[in-house]
Parts: C-alpha cells; sequence; structure tokens
C-alpha cells in the first residue's frame, strides 16, 4: 500500500482529486468534460457525496491529472468500503496469485513478514545502473592509472563493494557506465555501457548513454558513494515512480572536511509529504535545507518513462544553453534534471535515510573513509 495512503493525514477520494485538480489549475467543469460526465457528478465526488467512479473513469482521471493509479485506487477502494478496484483486475488476469494469498493467510504472516516477502519479490526483478564515467581529477594522484570507483576499500574496490551491497539485497542485474580508464573496469557478469564524451559531459549525460537500461524498476547510483545494503533496502520499500534517497543527518558528514565544503552539497528541501521542493547546490545556511541527496535514486517503469520524456523535451529546448543551474546542457548534473521535472509539476519523493554511506570525492574523503573502514 502507498505510503502516501498511509499517511497520518490520509486525503480522501474527493479530495485528492480536487487537490489534483487545483494544482494543474484545470477548472471543475472542463476536467467533467474531459472525463464526460456532468459537472455535478464531479464536484459530488471531489465533495465526498458520492462512492468513487468505475474502472475507466479512474483511469480517465490518472490520465488526466497526472494521479499515482495505486494511491487512487486505493482512495477508490477506501471510498466504497471495499478492497481496491485494481485488485479485482489483479486476480482475473494472474490467478496464480491466489495460492500465494492462501498460503499467506494459511501461515498466518504478519505485516512484518508480508513486506520482506515483497521486497525480496521487488528485489529480484530489479535492475542497478552505475554511473562510473568520470575521471575523478579531485582523487588525483589516486585517480591517475585508474577511475575512482576502482580505489580499494579492504582488499575490494569501491564498486565491488556497491556490487556486494546490491546482491546482498538480491539485485544481480548490474550495468555500468565506463569512461575514464574504461578497461580498468572489467568485472565479469556485468553489462557495460560507454560514455565517448566523458571528458566534456557530466552525470545527467553520461545517464543516457544507458537509456536502454531505463525501461522497468531500476535503481541508478553514483560510482563514488561508499553505502551499506541497508540503504538499499529502504529504497527498495518505496512504491513510488520516482523516488531520491536524502540524509537528514548530513551535516555532520561535514566537520572537518576541508577539500568539499558544505557548499557544495547537493541538498534537499522537501515538503511535508516528503516531496522534493528543491534540490541542487542549496545555500546550506537556508533554514529550511533538510537533507543531502546521496546520488542515489529509484525508477518505476512509469518513472523512467518520465525521466526520458523530459531529458528529451530539456534537450531540444536546452542544448548548447543554460539548464538549470549549468552553464550548460551537457554539463547539467541528475539534480538539475530533478529539479526541471519538479519544476514541472513531477512527483518527487524522499527516501529518508541517517547516515549509513559516504561520498568519496577527494583525497581527503578517501584517507578518512578508509582509516574508519579499517577501524
Amino acid at each position: 500500500m502507498c505510503e502516501q495512503f498511509m499517511a497520518k493525514n490520509t486525503p480522501t477520494f474527493g479530495s485528492y482529486i480536487q487537490q489534483l485538480r487545483l494544482e494543474r489549475q484545470v477548472g471543475l467543469r472542463a476536467l467533467a468534460r474531459q472525463l464526460t460526465i456532468s459537472p455535478t457528478y464531479l464536484n459530488d465526488i471531489e465533495k465526498d457525496k458520492r462512492p468513487a467512479p468505475k474502472n475507466d473513469v479512474l483511469l480517465d482521471i490518472a490520465d488526466q491529472l497526472g494521479a499515482d493509479l495505486e494511491t487512487l485506487y486505493d482512495l477508490a477502494g477506501q471510498s466504497r468500503d471495499s478492497i481496491p478496484p485494481d485488485i479485482f483486475n489483479i486476480m482475473e488476469k494472474r490467478t496464480e496469485c491466489i495460492p500465494l494469498l492462501r498460503a499467506i493467510n494459511e501461515y498466518n504472516l504478519d505485516e512484518s513478514a508480508i513486506r520482506d516477502l515483497t521486497t525480496n519479490m521487488i528485489a529480484s526483478n530489479e535492475k542497478a545502473l552505475i554511473i562510473a564515467a568520470g575521471m575523478g581529477n579531485r582523487l588525483q594522484p589516486l585517480t591517475e592509472d585508474k577511475p575512482k570507483c576502482m580505489l580499494d576499500f579492504g582488499g575490494k574496490t569501491l564498486l565491488q563493494r556497491q556490487i556486494e551491497a546490491y546482491n546482498a539485497c538480491g539485485i544481480t542485474n548490474i550495468a555500468v557506465i565506463r569512461g575514464y580508464q574504461k578497461e580498468k573496469i572489467n568485472y565479469e557478469g556485468l553489462r557495460y555501457y560507454e560514455n565517448t564524451d566523458y571528458q566534456n559531459n557530466n552525470i545527467l549525460g553520461s545517464l543516457f548513454y544507458a537509456e536502454h537500461e531505463l525501461d522497468g524498476h531500476i535503481i541508478i547510483s553514483y560510482s563514488d558513494i561508499l553505502f551499506e545494503s541497508q540503504v538499499v533496502q529502504r529504497l527498495l520499500q518505496s512504491d513510488h515512480d520516482i523516488s531520491i534517497v536524502v540524509d537528514i543527518d548530513w551535516r555532520g558528514y561535514y566537520v572537518g572536511r576541508i577539500d568539499h565544503p558544505i557548499e557544495e552539497a547537493e541538498n534537499v528541501i522537501f515538503d511535508a509529504n516528503n516531496n522534493v521542493v528543491q534540490i541542487g547546490k542549496i545555500l546550506a545556511s537556508e533554514h529550511d535545507v533538510h537533507g543531502e541527496f546521496i546520488g542515489m535514486l529509484r525508477l518505476s517503469p512509469k518513472g523512467a518513462a518520465v525521466l526520458k520524456k523530459h531529458f528529451h523535451q530539456a534537450k531540444t529546448l536546452h542544448e548548447g544553453k543554460s539548464f538549470q543551474r549549468a552553464t550548460e546542457f551537457k554539463k547539467a548534473y541528475l539534480t538539475d534534471m530533478i529539479q526541471q521535472m519538479v519544476d514541472f509539476g513531477v512527483s518527487i519523493h524522499c527516501v529518508i535515510i541517517e547516515r549509513g554511506w559516504k561520498e568519496i570525492d577527494t583525497v581527503e574523503d578517501y584517507k578518512n573513509a578508509l582509516r574508519e573502514f579499517k577501524e
């Protein structure tokens, strides 16, 4: 069930529809006309005087207002005091899931066990994509003959540590985008993509050399972060179309950190529903900065399609020009694309963590992380 549906201040079906309509500045009569229903009927739905409509109207509402379909179904079920309507469709199409439901009932699995079972099923069908094309100039001379993801941590490279963290969560379908010193990254069992212009572009451009991978449930991560498997596990529990990992205990990382000052953090401001409001190199002195984007996000199939759509629209409009905080589009960070989508009304959810990761961006970062790793 969606986190938004589980929230303490859960909206009703009617208030959710009305909120989306007002956010998109669509009049009640205009929406009713688009849905081919009467304005009076739509008004009654928004005021919860009538139960949620039939499935075909639900699909039209999701399409017209960009609603999260699972949230819409859950709220519709609540409105009718019944099971969410999509469940019946699933049962009819996938009768093989009936024994699974009976097993859950027979063995009396509690909420925690069901959540673990769901997470494991999701992980077995999940992909990971690691962006590892950069030159790592700030880690010179350590990266003079290798990419930064090949730095050693206790006898294993940073990339191997990342792969282990993914594997521990059941994710074995992993691809890597190479560029600088690409021949040094050559582990078996991985798929590889090559960023042929890594000297001139940035993380966003690098990602789209592997656009072919953006077609299902997928986690995307920077190659210069050392993270625990629990971070991945937490991200897998999100059922939003686009989710980013945000550390709210981030300021402590910058104490005594000289070569990578706090002003360079990719900070995030999010609202009461943990949706991104602002992201990027926001002034850390601002009182409403809530956390730091760690360089990891997750897409559903729908989220992947949304990302690709906005990327190509932005590329058409901004190529050779400035884009968000980037001086030109090809120099854009992933956070620039996230902000662009937020500005266009795309909901991007923050998965909240407290520590459990480290960025390895400078020689100072590497030495500090290595010291803690050995301890």
